[in-house]
């Protein structure tokens, strides 16, 4: 366990809060001149004035004169207004290529301070150990950072092996760390539904320790099974992608999440379940679920997400409840933040304009944060142990043979089921592509944007490669990607056009101890070095970004025009969202949970 000095309740500083707000103490820190924008009201009151203590609102009013001393910081808010600080109430910070410490570091400066973050992904590398070494940086950090202990480790039971598995127990132990705020995503939807004892026993414990379990409801039946789904435990759900399914949510007395991330695209299809159907707003939440680096550099992270949602046509202040209180309400944190209010921690934005949103400062916990996109404090780092940066075990050198697709004895023809990468949705089609054969193989297809997917199993070194195929990425020439991001069990995922350009990619991969790279016509374009886990970087965000950023140059160049094709890359071993997927067990249809063979048919 790691030691963190944790931030004083609200009980432990009443006394103080209470003698600054009726004037017998003077403030740390008071803002004047400022449109004190309200989200429990809805409503932005003019000329207001904010006071600070011990790291918390102690007076939010017309006036706070009477709590200024000679000690007191003034600052002129210059009429901008003060909202509360955002919220991201689903995420996974493994997604930004990132280790807690840097990942706060690229979005304080956008405005986030609080994330609710479900460390799944380690899980099914490193077990527990590893869940516990991202709560225990989280904790050190300047801005909140809530743990939901994962779930679904492996995500869908007999159709994957991960590196480790998460049981009830180890549930049950986690709710008793600090920084444990709930349930992580519950993604075995087949096991609540039919009432599978450990899925149960995970939710019961949590719900019995009084914290919010998380839902992951991907399947578009809204009947009978969505009903027996809400009636095991889960609270909320981030996997809608159209009004219906919000709708669904909310009349089940879920929260929907509605998520911008850097490849799904669901808050436009979703939100007009308030802006045209006019339900009540308080019970949506807006999230992002995996951003990449490049996204949070470059783009921004719930910033970017409260700005979408504005331009979907939502008015300001709702989007802003969205991102802040509703958040916060969720989890049970409604006295503790999301808004400015006496009493809640101190983490507010200074913002001239509500619809284009510029975070222009930022104050967390009283802290002064960020400035103008800069960075002001330091995010502390944990002192990784150094096996959790061996991680990839191959167990041997791959070959070009290890990649190859071999067709049905004496067949010339096979009908291939093949998966269909949807742009900016997380769910694949299920295709069916009659494919040529050639020597006895099945070939990728370029011409017909048809290419190879392989996973390779790097957690106990055996040398496994299943193969199957792939369309939607577009990729010509000879060319191969390869990662140890392969949600959830994060094996590794290589998609190419050419077996021996697959086997030089996932062997670098083992190499360098894991990260993402593309190889064309047997060079290495690009290289996204991810040694913690296999998932992460301790680099500063900035660097991973620009890694990343030629990563997308390189996709690009070998004929991808997908919007942020990595991700989609990312997710095609989630064997938990429809409609197919790859597994180191085989090709799965997620429709019906059940392995399904390459070819279906053949001529011979």
């Amino acid at each position: 366990m790691t030691n963190h000095t944790p931030f004083p309740s609200w009980a432990d500083v009443a006394p103080h809060l209470v003698a600054v707000a009726a004037g017998r103490k003077s403030a740390d820190l008071v803002f004047r001149n400022v449109q004190w924008v309200n989200v429990h009201t809805r409503e932005v009151l003019p000329n207001s004035e904010i006071a600070i203590s011990h790291g918390r609102f102690a007076y939010c009013g017309p006036d706070a004169s009477h709590c200024i001393g000679e000690d007191t910081e003034v600052i002129d808010g210059q009429g901008r207004f003060a909202i509360p600080g955002l919220c991201d109430g689903h995420m996974h910070i493994e997604s930004g290529m990132l280790i807690p410490a840097e990942f706060a570091a690229a979005v304080i400066p956008h405005g986030t301070t609080t994330m609710f973050t479900d460390p799944h992904e380690i899980a099914n590398v490193m077990g527990l150990e590893g869940v516990r070494l991202m709560h225990d940086e989280a904790l050190m950090q300047p801005v909140n950072i809530f743990t939901q202990m994962p779930s679904c480790a492996p995500s869908a039971p007999g159709l994957e092996t991960t590196g480790y598995e998460i049981s009830a127990e180890d549930v049950a132990e986690a709710m008793n760390w600090p920084g444990i705020i709930g349930l992580g995503e519950m993604m075995n939807l087949p096991g609540v539904v039919n009432g599978d004892p450990q899925m149960l026993a995970e939710i019961a414990a949590t719900q019995n320790a009084g914290k919010t379990v998380g839902g992951h409801y991907a399947s578009p039946d809204l009947g009978p099974a969505f009903a027996a789904y809400v009636a095991g435990g889960p609270a909320d759900d981030h996997e809608g992608t159209c009004e219906a399914d919000a709708i669904a949510r909310v009349r089940l007395g879920m929260r929907s999440m509605m998520r911008l991330g850097s490849a799904w695209y669901d808050v436009e299809t979703q939100i007009t379940a308030i802006t045209e159907k006019g339900l009540d707003s308080r019970n949506f939440i807006l999230c992002t679920d995996d951003c990449h680096s490049g996204t949070l550099m470059n783009d921004g992270h719930m910033n970017r997400v409260l700005r979408h949602a504005i331009d979907c046509g939502c008015d300001p202040l709702v989007a802003l409840q969205m991102a802040t209180i509703n958040t916060a309400t969720h989890f049970g944190l409604e006295r503790e933040l999301g808004s400015i209010a006496p009493g809640r921690r101190a983490d507010l934005i200074l913002t001239s304009d509500l619809k284009t949103l510029p975070i222009e400062v930022v104050y967390g916990r009283g802290q002064k944060l960020a400035e103008n996109g800069t960075l002001l404090v330091k995010c502390p780092h944990l002192d990784w142990p150094k096996h959790s940066k061996e991680t990839v075990h191959l167990g041997k050198t791959l070959s070009a043979d290890s990649f190859a697709i071999n067709a049905p004895k004496g067949a010339t023809e096979v009908t291939a089921r093949v998966i269909g990468v949807v742009e900016n949705q997380a769910p694949t089609k299920a295709l069916e592509i009659d494919m040529d054969v050639t020597d006895g193989k099945v070939i990728s297809d370029p011409a017909r944007d048809v290419c190879q997917i392989s996973l390779v199993e790097r957690h106990r070194g055996t040398g496994g490669v299943v193969n199957a195929l792939v369309s939607g990425f577009g990729y010509q020439g000879k060319m191969a990607m390869a990662s140890t991001v392969a949600h959830d069990s994060h094996h590794m995922i290589v998609v190419g056009t050419d077996p021996e350009n697959m086997a030089l990619a996932a062997n670098r991969l083992g190499e360098v101890g894991g990260g993402v790279t593309l190889f064309q016509d047997g060079a290495e374009k690009a290289l996204v070095e991810l040694p913690v886990a296999g998932l992460m970087s301790d680099a500063p965000a900035q660097d991973v970004a620009a890694k990343a950023d030629a990563l997308g140059r390189a996709m690009a160049a070998a004929g991808c025009t997908l919007n942020n094709a990595y991700m989609q890359h990312s997710l095609l071993a989630l064997v938990v969202i429809p409609e197919l997927r790859i597994s180191d067990l085989g090709l799965i249809d997620v429709r019906t949970f059940e392995k399904t063979d390459l070819f279906k048919g053949h001529k011979e």
